[in-house]
């Protein structure tokens, strides 16, 4: 198995994460787990803007080249500030001299990324040859098969001790789109109905019960 790498999210994935108690975003390709926010800046106005924006990208937010809030030149002083149409929130400095902004915040909250937004999804079909069952998942295009096993886990806890195989040939489970497994977009490029022609991978059973 490869090396663990930096997890991959789907959007629809992110969009659960929408409340106060379980609060996540996302923004230039990245996911940001925001949850300790609510509890530790309760009541705090300046959360508002970001338990608004729970579970939706908020890309909008930022500069793509330099990773930071967007600023922009205040008419009135003629100096740099941070950019906040949906209004100020959390960690951000004020556009004007103050004594009563409050430093001690560590660093600011868009800095803690937990994986990796997908740039495009897909649909995989997978038939369990034992047992006749049949799961449709939305997996990362960037995700290995050994990656999409593990979105399969809450299916079948021994996975693993399946092989994993698409048009009867085994696959490589280090690899993503290279094992061949078409992709959505073909069947939508020639207007057909992308359920009844999503790829299937069929596990067959080692009967070794190996465990990840």
């Amino acid at each position: 198995m490869s090396p663990a790498r930096a997890q991959f999210f789907t959007p629809r994935e992110v969009s659960c994460h929408c409340t106060t108690a379980d609060l996540w975003v996302s923004y230039l390709g990245r996911v940001y787990d925001l949850t300790p926010l609510a509890p530790h800046y309760k009541g705090d106005i300046l959360l508002k803007p970001i338990i608004e924006a729970a579970g939706k990208d908020i890309g909008h937010w930022f500069n793509p080249k330099t990773g930071d809030i967007k600023t922009s030149i205040d008419p009135q002083t003629g100096c740099l500030r941070y950019s906040t149409p949906q209004g100020l929130f959390l960690h951000i400095s004020p556009s004007y001299p103050c004594s009563d902004w409050d430093t001690d915040f560590g660093h600011s909250w868009w800095c803690d990324e937990i994986g990796i937004l997908s740039a495009k999804t897909r649909t995989i079909r997978i038939i369990n040859t034992l047992t006749s069952q049949e799961h449709t998942l939305e997996v990362c295009s960037e995700e290995t098969i050994w990656e999409i096993l593990r979105r399969y886990l809450p299916y079948i806890a021994h996975a693993a001790s399946y092989t994993w195989k698409y048009c009867g040939v085994p696959l490589n489970m280090d690899l993503t789109e290279e094992n061949g497994v078409k992709d959505d977009d073909e069947f939508e490029e020639l207007k057909l109905d992308s359920d009844l022609c999503t790829a299937s991978i069929h596990l067959y059973f080692n009967d070794d019960l190996t465990e990840l």
